[in-house]
């Protein structure tokens, strides 16, 4: 069996600028610019349009199912995708992936941009889900595959911190963006485009990563049975209730339906040479309590804060660029906790007891945002937000690094895509499962409402209200329905919440293997054993036919090149 193997190298290098070679910190911070500014865009296309989605389902004559749908879409998108993207990312060029992914944005949101009604949006925000999957799953593989796990946290850390100045950025700009009446809406999806283009060229000058070149073969048949699986049941979660009742045949048709396609999306993931979620990675009881948490997590952050921009703006009145300020809290505690908890990390080795505080936050943030009305203190608003910020900083990113440090360096990518497969499958279903809930509920409280001041409810047609047209004691009642159905929806997101918590209670914690242990002698090349300098090995480009073939089923010769 061929061996490839970079002699004199020092022990414990993980990432190259060139084989051999270990990179200095300012040469990873010059490789990982243009990862953050792509990431920064991906972050920026699903914030950017939070606190303008009220006023674009208006203007587009949207329901609050249309309203559920342009988010749900894209992060359906982003879910189907990103272990794709990870895979490939394990077989092929990283760095020609996320360029890919940048292509395929930018295509989305010009295209977004000049959406006729919401069936345009819908499809165009797919497209952009489908770019920004490639960009959430190849930011965290890339940056493992330049960076031990012992130095990672604190990288890691740099991240969260993108994420979260994307995410304090996104929603203020698209505020401000909405308000300006010479801009309006749709350069809120223009927006991002400058960014991508100039990540693009950062790109292309700093990232130089080896890559194992050999034999592409894509799971697509998975793909695609996952897909339905999936698009099945949101398409049941968004119309039960509404168009049927939740105990009708429908239901049982649509359930058994995505249960019998998820059960033949095992069965050939089983059976396939290369598949996009590999399955024998749940064995690794490190990785399935992680999904168990990042599911749940992904449930409560995505499906409950949606929906606090149209709470802002329809309960409390206020305009997308202040809803957008409102939103501060929550990004300032997830801001500071993703950076010193990082540190931290980086610094003692041992990353369980803040993904256990993380949970507890979040847990009791939700709890508390449970309170929500219409008259709630903003003061005490924000210290809840804080609370949930501070919670999934300390535990989003940490779940990941915590699977990174237990799986082989050449199953990294989909073991860093399944996490985040399953945060944002979580977040697809917490979206239309919630929105849902909340299209219901105030439904009720503003039938409930009207009845109470002697007004009959003619029913509507469904779109979203604007409270700026309607009468004074008509206004009161859908605010106050809209206040008291959010409130509801963080009910809902607390115990999911505290499902993570006792999923992550359960993981054991391995200490962050660095790299200082340089392989003995003789040792395996496809042996990657926690701690073991052989992962350092294949990430650096000294990876081995052995390693390379257990991924893809075949011995093939790699030929290392700069990626």
């Amino acid at each position: 069996m061929s061996h490839q193997q970079t002699n004199g190298s020092p022990s414990g290098v993980t990432g190259t600028a060139e084989a051999g070679a270990p990179m200095t910190h300012r040469q990873i911070m010059e490789a990982l610019s243009g990862l953050l500014l792509g990431l920064f865009v991906a972050i920026l296309s699903s914030t950017v349009v939070s606190n303008a989605l009220p006023r674009i389902v208006s203007d587009l004559h949207g329901s609050q199912s249309a309203y559920t749908w342009v988010v749900t879409s894209t992060l359906l998108a982003t879910t189907v995708s990103t272990p794709i993207w990870g895979k490939l990312a394990d077989l092929t060029s990283k760095k020609l992936l996320i360029q890919i992914s940048l292509l395929v944005y930018i295509a989305g949101s010009a295209l977004a941009g000049l959406s006729q009604n919401t069936g345009m949006l819908i499809a165009c925000r797919v497209v952009q889900g489908l770019g920004a999957g490639g960009l959430t799953a190849l930011a965290q593989v890339i940056l493992a595959t330049m960076i031990p796990p012992r130095e990672r946290g604190k990288y890691n850390g740099y991240l969260g911190a993108v994420m979260a100045v994307g995410t304090i950025g996104g929603p203020l700009l698209g505020g401000v963006v909405v308000d300006t009446s010479w801009l309006g809406w749709r350069w809120c999806f223009y927006v991002g485009v400058p960014f991508a283009v100039l990540a693009l060229i950062v790109l292309q000058r700093t990232l130089k990563l080896p890559v194992v070149r050999r034999r592409v073969k894509v799971d697509y048949p998975g793909a695609v049975l996952v897909s339905a699986a999936v698009s099945l049941l949101l398409v049941w979660v968004s119309l039960a209730g509404d168009s049927f009742a939740w105990g009708s045949w429908q239901t049982a048709v649509m359930v058994a339906g995505a249960l019998l396609l998820a059960g033949l999306f095992v069965l050939v993931e089983l059976r396939t040479a290369e598949p996009i979620i590999p399955m024998h990675l749940f064995r690794n009881r490190t990785v399935s309590l992680s999904v168990v948490a990042s599911l749940a997590v992904g449930t409560a952050m995505f499906g409950a804060t949606v929906f606090l921009s149209q709470y802002f703006q329809i309960s409390r009145g206020k305009s997308p660029t202040m809803s957008g300020l409102m939103s501060l809290p929550m990004i300032l505690g997830l801001t500071l906790s993703s950076t010193i908890v990082g540190r931290l990390i980086t610094s003692s080795g041992r990353w369980k007891r803040y993904l256990v505080t993380g949970g507890i936050l979040l847990t009791t943030g939700f709890a508390l945002m449970a309170t929500v009305r219409v008259d709630t203190s903003l003061v005490l608003l924000s210290g809840y937000m804080f609370l949930v910020g501070c919670g999934l900083g300390m535990t989003m990113q940490n779940l990941v690094l915590a699977v990174q440090n237990t799986v082989p360096m050449h199953e990294l990518g989909a073991a860093s895509s399944v996490v985040a497969f399953f945060r944002t499958l979580g977040g697809t279903i917490g979206v239309s499962a919630l929105g849902a809930v909340l299209a219901a509920h105030v439904k009720t409280y503003t039938a409930e409402g009207l009845a109470g001041i002697g007004v009959t409810s003619a029913g509507g047609d469904g779109s979203l209200p604007d409270v700026r047209t309607l009468p004074a004691p008509i206004a009161h009642v859908v605010e106050g329905a809209y206040g008291h159905a959010t409130g509801g929806v963080f009910l809902i997101a607390a115990p999911i919440a505290l499902v993570a918590l006792i999923a992550i209670l359960f993981v054991k914690e391995t200490p962050l293997r660095g790299g200082g242990a340089a392989p003995k002698a003789g040792s395996a090349p496809g042996r990657t054993a926690a701690g073991s300098a052989s992962t350092a090995g294949s990430a650096s480009g000294s990876a081995s036919a052995s390693t390379a073939g257990s991924a893809s089923g075949s011995a093939t010769e790699p030929a290392a090149v700069a990626g």
